[in-house]
């Protein structure tokens, strides 16, 4: 559905030194010869460092921007080219950006949007309908935009990229600033829109919570280029993913100079009377196996296994890549 190959695009920018009044001009390539494919039905999570590339990547993708070279279709269009007929097909958010008018109650951008869109009216109000009940708009879709909060003026952000009922959908950045329950208001709602009408949604985040919820796939990007391509499990392993076993000991207090059983592959990272805390390479030995261990061996009151964050697996790989 989605297909980019060797995608570049650079920009001129200019800064002045300190002690000189000329400007001095230089090139930053945002993309350098990206490529990835996404396929109709996916929720790909595509992530990267400040300045990787994901919002150039998604603004050629909706067409606001031209590439200086590779190729890119969506759905068989060329954004850029096909712009009219090509933006009938997609939604974008930008957790920046608003395409309500600032004024105006939310509920009339709606109107606005659907005639701009050739959404015929009854059908339009069959699917603010939907949106209002779904994204829970009713107690401020009357008040104007500039008066909500933020995360009231996401939702009916997502709610006016919806409005002409499109396949694919582009979120950038749509939950910075929110709060805990508009988060989990905006990961529900996208995860019902692909389960439900098999929307296939592209979502750029800093936040690991929002890719875990909704992702299917992470591609990881860093100075334009494509990083890391595949599922979480696999990006544990790429960034090679350390659990931890937390021992509650059963004894409650313990020699803390008496010897330890010992199982190949646990490290010993902390130790005192009552607890012990261990660590382990995932990919080379089993959570299954561990267990037995400190059960069989180490007579717990309490066990728990706990992963890597995931903002630890990303930042590991962006240090990996030197991004």
């Amino acid at each position: 559905m989605i297909r980019i190959e060797s995608l570049v695009k650079e920009y001129t920018v200019s800064a002045r030194r300190p002690g000189r009044q000329s400007r001095e001009r230089r090139t930053v390539r945002a993309l350098d010869g990206l490529s990835m494919s996404v396929a109709r039905g996916d929720v790909v999570g595509f992530i990267g460092p400040n300045g990787a590339g994901k919002s150039t990547t998604i603004k050629i993708l909706s067409g606001i921007l031209h590439p200086d070279g590779g190729t890119c279709t969506v759905a068989g269009r060329v954004p850029w080219k096909d712009r009219i007929e090509h933006v009938r097909g997609i939604g974008v958010v930008f957790g920046q950006r608003t395409q309500l008018w600032w004024d105006l109650p939310a509920v009339d951008s709606f109107e606005l949007l659907g005639d701009m869109y050739g959404v015929p009216p009854q059908r339009r109000r069959e699917t603010v309908a939907v949106l209002r009940r779904e994204l829970d708009l009713d107690a401020f879709l009357d008040t104007p935009v500039r008066q909500l909060s933020l995360g009231e003026r996401m939702r009916c952000e997502l709610a006016a990229a919806l409005i002409h009922e499109p396949p694919i959908l582009f979120l950038d950045e749509p939950t910075i600033g929110l709060d805990a329950p508009s988060k989990l208001a905006l990961r529900a709602f996208a995860a019902g829109l692909n389960r439900e009408r098999g929307t296939t949604v592209i979502l750029t985040t800093h936040d690991m919570d929002d890719i875990e919820a909704l992702a299917s796939r992470v591609v990881l990007i860093g100075k334009g280029r494509t990083l890391f391509d595949g599922d979480m499990a696999g990006l544990r392993r790429e960034a090679g993913d350390r659990k931890r076993l937390v021992v509650d000991l059963a004894r409650g207090r313990r020699d803390e100079q008496a010897e330890l059983p010992s199982l190949p592959g646990l490290r010993l990272e902390e130790r005192s009377a009552s607890r012990l805390v261990y660590s382990w390479d995932a990919s080379n030995l089993g959570t299954a196996e561990v267990m037995a261990f400190a059960a069989g061996r180490l007579e717990p009151a309490d066990l728990s296994v706990e992963s890597r964050p995931a903002e630890e697996l990303v930042s590991a790989l962006y240090a990996r890549h030197g991004v």
